[in-house]
């Protein structure tokens, strides 16, 4: 009997917990806020010297890049240390537009720099009389451009500059 009678008490016990967390209002969950390599949406510009190579808005991610010169490497903000996770950056950016716009780009890779240096967008090569300036928002970048962190709504530009 005494077997009987514990588990009827287990039984409504459970039931009674069962219906006490029906019942309770649901309780908000905090978000995880430390996806920093969210997509953004930006504004990129490519200017060659004879004009205009690309504009249009691009949502973009820090990745691994691939050049035909540089190789594979990540271009996630963590190069070179200089961010803690990864981010977006300007030239991952630029690898996502020539993707998915059908245009090709290529850059060296430096590894004492821990970055892709960009040599040529769209055909447009700089050689040793030109570079391509990378900026955001106006100003050039103070890093590489697989270091800089970008937020929505930048506005990147690759613009070929001579020396």
């Amino acid at each position: 009997m005494r077997r009987a009678s514990a588990h009827r008490t287990l039984i409504t016990a459970t039931a009674l917990g069962l219906a006490l967390a029906a019942s309770a209002p649901a309780v908000a969950q905090p978000q995880n806020t430390s996806d920093t390599n969210a997509p953004v949406r930006v504004t990129l510009t490519v200017q060659g010297p004879d004009g205009l190579l690309f504009k249009g808005k691009i949502r973009t991610r820090g990745h691994d890049v691939t050049t035909t010169t540089g190789g594979t490497h990540h271009c996630d903000g963590t190069n070179g240390g200089a961010n803690p996770s990864a981010v977006p950056t300007p030239t991952a950016a630029l690898d996502d537009a020539a993707r998915k716009r059908h245009f090709t780009w290529d850059g060296a890779w430096y590894a004492s720099f821990d970055d892709f240096f960009v040599d040529t967008i769209k055909d447009v090569s700089g050689g040793s009389s030109a570079y391509w300036n990378i900026s955001v928002n106006g100003t050039s970048t103070p890093v590489g451009g697989c270091q800089f962190k970008l937020n929505a709504g930048d506005k990147v530009a690759f613009t070929w500059t001579a020396f």
